[in-house]
C-alpha cells in the first residue's frame, strides 16, 4: 500500500539510501517509487525529474559529508586535523558510495545554485584544516584542490574494490596522510627560501 507522509526530504533520503544499495547509476524514478510504495507519477509531486532527484541527493550528500568532517576536526589542528578530516571523508565514501557518486559530474547553473553552495560548504572543513599550516592565501585554492583530489581518489578507488594487493589499505592511507602533511609543511619553506647564486647553466628557484 502507498506509504503515507511522503515529502521531498523523505523521497530524497530514500533515493540516497537506494543509491547506496544498488549504485547511483542504477537509480531510477521507477525503482525509487517501488521502494517508497507509490506509483512513479506520484513521485513528481515531490521532485520535478530524475535530474532534480539526482541534484537533491548530491546536495544531501555534500551536507552530510561536511557535517561529518566538521565534527571530526573539532578541537584538532595540524596533522591531527588533517588525519581526522581525511578519515571522515573516506569513511563517508565507503559507507555511502551511491549518494557520494551523485556529487560528481553535475553541471552548475550559477553561483547561487544550491548545488554550488553545498559544494562550497563541503570544502569548509578542509579550509579549516589548512589554517593549521602556513599556507599563503594565494595557495589556498591549490591546496584545497590537492586535498580533494587525493583523498577523493583514494576513497573512491577503495569503495570500488580497486586495491587488490595484500598490503592493508589503512596502512596505505596513513602513509598518504604523512605524505600530504609533509608536503603542506614543506611548501612555505620552499616559498621563503632565499635566492642563491647559481653557477652558469644551473637554474635555481621555483619554476614559473
Amino acid at each position: 500500500m502507498p506509504r503515507a507522509g511522503l515529502d521531498p526530504a523523505t523521497v530524497v533520503a530514500a533515493g540516497a539510501d537506494l543509491a547506496d544499495e544498488i549504485g547511483f547509476s542504477a537509480l531510477t524514478m521507477g525503482r525509487l517509487a517501488e521502494r517508497v510504495g507509490v506509483r512513479t507519477p506520484s513521485l513528481y509531486k515531490h521532485v520535478a525529474s530524475q535530474d532534480d532527484l539526482n541534484r537533491r541527493i548530491a546536495i544531501l550528500a555534500m551536507d552530510e559529508a561536511a557535517d561529518a568532517i566538521g565534527a571530526a576536526i573539532q578541537g584538532r589542528a595540524g596533522r591531527d586535523a588533517l588525519r581526522a578530516a581525511a578519515r571522515a571523508l573516506r569513511d563517508f565514501v565507503l559507507a555511502h558510495p551511491g549518494r557520494y557518486a551523485a556529487t560528481l559530474g553535475l553541471g552548475l547553473t550559477g553561483p547561487d545554485d544550491p548545488l554550488a553552495l553545498a559544494a562550497t560548504r563541503s570544502l569548509t572543513p578542509f579550509t579549516a584544516v589548512l589554517r593549521g599550516y602556513d599556507i599563503s592565501p594565494a595557495d589556498t585554492t591549490h591546496a584545497l584542490r590537492a586535498l580533494r583530489s587525493i583523498f577523493h581518489g583514494f576513497a573512491t578507488i577503495e569503495a570500488g574494490g580497486g586495491f587488490q594487493w595484500s598490503t592493508g589499505t589503512d596502512e596505505s592511507f596513513e602513509w598518504l596522510i604523512d605524505l600530504i602533511d609533509l608536503g603542506l609543511r614543506a611548501k612555505p619553506a620552499e616559498q621563503q627560501a632565499p635566492a642563491t647564486t647559481a653557477a652558469p647553466g644551473v637554474v635555481t628557484g621555483r619554476p614559473g
